[in-house]
């Protein structure tokens, strides 16, 4: 890094943020920026995150500055419509996370010692954000934790929250029995074809695998990804063997395409 890189971020910054409200101009800016909100942007917002998280996955490097500039575009648009509306601006969000910081860092901004292990950091950590919370008013154990989130890292995060007061099976055995359990009310739920007590039951199940992951040290976002892309290159493994035919996968049938399905899987134990 060079001497000159705070000035050059500085400028670029402000640059981005200055773009930002020429977009938003109601008489010069771009009709679409103008016609966005908060909740008109959330998802692009979401989708930002998981792109630059695919291009750490992907180890793509060159790509990585530009997925990074494409959620702190988010970010800025943000800001920029919460400034127009008179509720903070760009600094203020810069301002709110320094301060969170440097708060959560006492041993390294404040007068603690550094010399703890990090199961101690993590422990204090988790202390500050309950006082944080507590200011907030948040006094039920579950209050916090957003909405927002994927429906599988929501769902550990609830079940982390209630085990911090006990309320946990007592270890993973428990939770495949309740597993066990769940999977006879799904497939008593199919029988009855009432579908909205399908959707619950299922709901149920995940619910509880997705506990089993917490207790096997699993995440189960990361598992299930590697399933999908686990399934994405078997899958292309058959069209790739019956291109080499000149055939499509609408050209075969199930039983052929199982046992390419299996021939690809052996090639990957090989």
């Amino acid at each position: 890094m060079t001497n000159s890189a705070p000035d050059r971020n500085q400028q670029e910054i402000a640059r981005l943020i200055g773009i930002m409200a020429a977009l938003r101009d109601p008489e010069k800016g771009c009709p679409w920026d103008i016609e966005q909100d908060f909740a008109s942007i959330a998802p692009y917002t979401i989708e930002e995150a998981y792109e630059v998280a695919d291009a750490i996955t992907r180890e793509a490097w060159d790509e990585f500055p530009g997925e990074l500039g494409d959620l702190l575009l988010q970010v800025v648009f943000h800001a920029q419509m919460a400034d127009e509306k008179g509720m903070f601006d760009f600094a203020d969000v810069a301002a709110r996370i320094s301060d969170k910081l440097i708060d959560r860092h006492p041993h390294v901004f404040g007068d603690e010692s550094r010399d703890k292990s990090a199961a101690q950091q993590v422990k204090d950590w988790e202390a500050i954000k309950a006082a944080e919370r507590a200011a907030k008013k948040e006094k039920g154990v579950l209050d916090g934790v957003a909405l927002g989130l994927p429906a599988l890292t929501r769902a550990v995060k609830l079940q982390n929250r209630a085990a911090r007061v006990g309320f946990d099976w007592p270890g993973a055995a428990d939770v495949l029995d309740k597993i066990t359990e769940e999977t006879a009310e799904l497939v008593e739920a199919r029988d009855r074809a009432d579908h909205q007590h399908l959707t619950e039951e299922f709901g149920d199940l995940m619910f509880v695998m997705a506990n089993l992951a917490r207790h096997l040290d699993i995440d189960p976002e990361d598992a299930l990804r590697a399933a999908n892309d686990k399934f994405t290159r078997r899958f292309r493994a058959i069209e790739a063997a019956l291109h080499r035919e000149g055939r499509r996968p609408e050209d075969s049938d199930l039983a052929e395409m199982d046992a390419l399905w299996n021939a690809a899987k052996r090639a990957e134990r090989e």
